[in-house]
């Protein structure tokens, strides 16, 4: 059964449906979040809130689904929901470790973006700053807004707009 069948039973109250979309989908999700927060208490109550969301946003989802994969929509959900965590915590001034740093291992993303971004493209987002690269990957392949970026990395949004801005002339540069 596809992703999308199992949100249209999900939207139908189907608890099997439901149990299922979250087995095949809370390892990789969960190892993602890790990605940008080293708390686990703050990992496992995001991930609780996220397939409550699925639950309760699946008819609407399911209306609007055009694939297969329901992937990208619960990335959605659960980047802003650890935002929210964040800023949350951030009023309370007990700010979560960050765990921005890349692993030894790549991550699924960088992977991913390895085989579909070859040539110079993916050589010039190779050479970009860290600071840079880290923008752009909230950004462009979390699809977080300035805002959400902001919150996530814990940088002001004008730091955001000017680190995105620099990201694209370099890559204009280099790819020119």
């Amino acid at each position: 059964m596809t992703e999308a069948q199992l949100v249209r039973r999900i939207s139908r109250g189907d608890t099997a449906a439901f149990d299922e979309l979250y087995r095949r989908s809370a390892p990789w999700l969960t190892a993602r979040l890790r990605r940008r927060c080293a708390d686990d208490e703050i990992i496992a109550e995001v991930l609780q809130e996220t397939y409550l969301a699925v639950w309760r946003a699946a008819g609407s989802y399911a209306d609007s689904m055009r694939g297969e994969e329901a992937g990208g929509w619960l990335w959605t959900i659960a980047a802003r929901r650890l935002v929210d965590a964040f800023r949350v915590r951030g009023r309370h001034g007990a700010l979560p470790p960050l765990s921005m740093a890349p692993g030894p291992v790549p991550s699924a993303e960088h992977e991913v973006l390895d085989a579909a971004i070859g040539g110079d493209l993916g050589a010039a987002l190779d050479r970009l700053a860290p600071e840079l690269h880290q923008v752009l990957t909230a950004m462009v392949l979390d699809g977080l807004t300035v805002r959400e970026t902001s919150a996530l990395l814990r940088i002001p949004e004008g730091t955001v707009k000017t680190r995105a801005r620099r990201a694209r002339l370099d890559l204009r540069k280099a790819l020119s």
